[in-house]
């Protein structure tokens, strides 16, 4: 069992930068492959980014590429992603998950999730 807390998220201004952190629970960290998921208001969960367990793979979505980086550390346990130049449209909560694998990305394919934490962008 692993179990997510998400941290950082906030208020900031459109071109600014964020850096979220997910601090996992369990001895089994570092086998899991970490993703960001994102929802805004009336919107489904979209994935963000995953990184796979060494941290050597990574993957996102055409709409953060080049903005967004996700990252680990597994000797602390602990996901990054760092949002830079911001847009009004990245205002979401924004969901740490974990899996065993790595492969397609989706909701279905992860096991565990945070509770989420609030990253707002304002204009």
């Amino acid at each position: 069992q692993v179990q997510l807390v998400e941290s950082g998220g906030g208020l900031v201004q459109a071109g600014g930068s964020l850096r979220l952190s997910c601090a996992a629970s369990g001895r089994t960290f570092s086998s899991h492959a970490m993703g960001w998921f994102r929802q805004a208001p009336g919107k489904e969960r979209e994935f963000v980014a995953a990184i796979n367990w060494s941290g050597g793979s990574t993957n996102y979505a055409d709409s953060v590429k080049g903005r967004f980086t996700i990252s680990r550390d597994n000797a602390k346990n602990t996901v990054y992603l760092r949002l830079n130049s911001l847009k009004p449209e990245d205002t979401a909560v924004y969901y740490c998950a974990g899996r065993l694998g790595w492969g397609r990305e989706g909701e279905g394919e992860y096991d565990y999730w945070g509770q989420g934490t609030q990253v707002t962008v304002s204009s």
